[in-house]
This record gives structure tokens, sequence and C-alpha cells, in this order.
């Protein structure tokens, strides 16, 4: 049965993608990406990554659509969500969606929020890529913030509405 196969991680190719000039540069190691796919592996993930990207718009638009031709199911932003001069990963992240799942980030932000006032400044947003036409299934994306912390904070938020949400992409099951 499709549904079920998106309930059980292993099943579920997912990609992390850090956005960040620094990283990307080879400036700056990147630490909040490496930490996600260590966390997404320990929570049963089949994970890929950290693709390493610079911020802007037009590259995580880039990344995100090679994603989804790529079949990953889950993609995981970290970074380029808070309101510095190239922090434009919810924008690009937009240009990709087909449908916002807004209770998705305002979790995220309820979650960063009880650990820090800075949550509020995230931009993260989060969604569904659907398909082509009779491909099935679809592409859920999320956006979380470019720290370790950040990632620490936020993924025990997400990861439960995980399955569901892939389930209903495939099966429309609101079980």
């Amino acid at each position: 049965m499709v549904g079920m196969a998106a309930t059980d991680p292993r099943s579920v190719p997912t990609l992390v993608v850090t956005v960040s000039d620094r990283s990307a540069s080879g400036s700056r190691p990147d630490r909040s990406g490496p930490r996600l796919v260590e966390l997404l592996t320990q929570a049963g993930h089949r994970v890929d990554g950290p693709l390493v990207i610079p911020d802007g718009a037009d590259s995580v638009a880039a990344a995100l659509r090679e994603a989804v031709a790529e079949g990953y199911r889950l993609v995981v932003t970290t970074g380029g969500t808070g309101v510095g001069p190239r922090d434009y990963t919810p924008e690009g992240t937009r240009q990709v969606l087909t449908r916002e799942l807004d209770g998705v980030a305002e979790q995220l932000r309820r979650e960063g929020a009880a650990h820090t006032p800075m949550a509020a400044i995230s931009r993260g947003t989060a969604g569904v890529i659907d398909p082509a036409e009779g491909t099935g299934g679809g592409t859920l994306v999320v956006n979380l913030p470019g720290s370790v912390r950040a990632v620490e904070q936020n993924l025990p938020a997400l990861l439960p509405l995980v399955p569901h949400l892939l389930v209903q992409l495939d099966t429309g099951d609101h079980g």
C-alpha cells in the first residue's frame, strides 16, 4: 500500500540543504546541515546531504526543483530564514511550492520561541510541491533556521507531522 510506505521514514528519500554563502564558499564550516542529517538519520530517515548552496532565492528554487526531479519526498533546508541582506530561502521556496503549510511554520516558530525570543525573527516556511500530473506523491519542504540549536529545537516538533503529511500527499487520506 503506497500510503503505508510513507509512514516508514526509511522509505522516504530525504534531502538536507544548507543555504549559506560562507559555507558554500568554504570560508565557514557548515554545522547545522550535518547536525540535521545526523538527527534525521537517528530518527530513521534515509538522508542525503547536506547539499550546500549559496544564499538567494534563485539558488534555493533551483535546488528544490532538482530535489523534486531526483525523487526526494522530504527536503529540509537550514539557513537563509533571517533578515540578512541575502536571506531569501523562504522566497526561493515559495517560487516552487504548490501549497504552503502555514501551520507547520507557525508550530516551528512556537517551538523555537519556547527556547529563545529570537525565533520570532525566523521567516521560514513549509509547504508542498505537488508532482507532475499522474506521478503520485509530492514533496514536503520545510525551512529551518541556520543554527545547530535551532535545528535541534525544531526537528522534534516537525518529525511527528511528517508521516501524516506524506500519507495525505500519497493517498488523500486524512485518517
